[in-house]
């Protein structure tokens, strides 16, 4: 059994860890509000150019000069994975979860014989897709020196996906990030961004409006499709920062209530040993009186 001395040291040393995750949790809570805003305010933006992009796609659809952003390029052997996860760890599951979806895709598509590369955005993702897929990893951006998210990040990011594509490196692109629904819950996601991904309008008896477009439709998604790269990658970004600041006030929380019935638990420990010793010196005081 571990001396008084060593219980105090140990009951000492949780109760610092509990400060430090106490402080953690505070910090995350101050810049989950920042982040959370940003990531709500970037949402009806992204959508709305995805539905603009999409009533322009439908009318350009069929056309021989399309995007190969659009169309693809007829092939889907090739496909990147473009997995965007957080700099830092102490936030529970929140790099694993992403990076457990982005597996899981991988590993089906190497089943059908697909060639799988990996754009990795963010050290932690970096760290654990290296243990699988080192030979797989095309390219690593890092943001741990970023304070402030920008779109600038994103266009870099989307630049040199583009550049990627031209140069025929893949056929079909996979974003992978965590939605930030609450404090408590955080979603990974996989998002087709090329060729895009068109989602149906739901269909709810009304025929869809005609747009006459000038200039005409392929000159405009000629423009409209990079940017709308890059503006789906911000998105995420400020997605993930949002999600990862949630993760982790959660996560220490959870560590701060732990380490709080720790200490009661060592304490309770310490105090029944002292007590014990204590009745153990008293009596052997009593008996060595009662011998003399």
């Amino acid at each position: 059994m571990a001396s008084l001395k060593d219980m105090r040291v140990r009951i000492a040393s949780t109760k610092a860890t509990q400060k430090i995750t106490k402080a953690m949790q505070m910090v995350a809570a101050s810049k989950l509000r920042r982040a959370q805003t940003a990531a709500e305010a970037a949402r009806p933006y992204a959508q709305k150019m995805d539905a603009v992009i999409s009533n322009i796609a439908s009318a350009a659809a069929g056309s021989p000069n399309a995007s190969p952003l659009l169309v693809g390029t007829g092939k889907d052997q090739v496909h990147l994975l473009l997995v965007c996860t957080g700099e830092r760890g102490l936030s529970g599951a929140f790099n694993s979860a992403i990076v457990r979806l982005a597996r899981d895709k991988a590993l089906a598509l190497i089943n059908q014989g697909k060639e799988v590369k990996f754009f990795c955005v963010g050290r932690k993702g970096f760290e654990q897709l290296r243990r699988t897929f080192e030979k797989q990893i095309v390219e690593t951006v890092e943001l741990r020196s970023v304070r402030q998210l920008g779109f600038v990040n994103a266009e870099e990011i989307a630049k040199k996906v583009l550049a990627r594509f031209e140069a025929g490196e893949f056929d079909v692109c996979t974003l992978f990030y965590s939605r930030f629904q609450s404090v408590i819950a955080q979603v990974p996601t996989a998002q087709q961004i090329i060729p895009l991904a068109i989602e149906a309008s739901a269909a709810n008896g009304d025929p869809a409006p005609s747009y006459e477009y000038e200039p005409e439709e392929d000159e405009i998604l000629t423009r409209l499709l990079p940017r709308n790269l890059a503006v789906q990658i911000f998105r995420a970004l400020l997605e993930n920062n949002a999600s990862f600041y949630g993760a982790q006030m959660t996560a220490m929380d959870n560590a701060t209530r732990n380490a709080g019935e720790m200490i009661r638990k060592q304490t309770l420990i310490y105090n029944r040993t002292r007590q014990a010793m204590i009745t153990k010196e008293l009596i052997e005081i009593i008996s060595g009186a009662e011998a003399v």
